[in-house]
């Protein structure tokens, strides 16, 4: 009884999310999703060395998961992206990004490494990076330097 009472609930809301689709103004004309992104909270702490890190969100609001594959910046060619799992850092090919959902890249967690920097940019200077998705076109941000240790709460 239960598994049928949540097939038939699957089975509403799959109907209602179709008939929501037909209703929205996209200009999709397959009608499939997309992922609907957008970057919040970036920022990267002033670097005392000649690396530095880059956290921010990524919100995705669309239907459709998404995946962030790298990150390119004038300055450093060797920009890659992180996880942190048992406090080890590792470099991955992509990140997530679930559909509805978000990817946070936070101090102590996974995170934009930018590695030989050009140049080290000082606090309140502005360091561009463009992301670049599987799926989605590349957004350009712009991460705010802030001090060394600053660590924004995490909502």
């Amino acid at each position: 009884m239960n598994r049928r009472t949540t097939a038939l609930s699957a089975a509403v809301a799959l109907a209602a999310s179709l008939a929501l689709t037909g209703c929205s103004s996209s200009s999709d004309a397959a009608g499939g999703g997309k992922p609907e992104l957008k970057v919040s909270g970036a920022f990267m702490p002033k670097p005392v060395t000649d690396m530095a890190g880059g956290f921010l969100t990524i919100t995705n609001d669309g239907d459709t998961a998404d995946r962030l594959t790298s990150v390119t910046s004038p300055i450093s060619d060797d920009v890659t992206i992180h996880e942190t799992k048992d406090q080890k850092m590792r470099e991955v090919k992509f990140f997530d990004i679930p559909a509805n959902g978000k990817l946070s890249l936070a101090r102590g967690g996974n995170h934009i490494m930018f590695m030989s920097l050009k140049e080290k940019p000082e606090q309140g200077d502005k360091v561009s990076v463009e992301l670049h998705f599987e799926k989605s076109g590349p957004i350009k941000v712009d991460l705010p330097v802030e001090a060394a240790n600053h660590n924004p709460q995490q909502h």
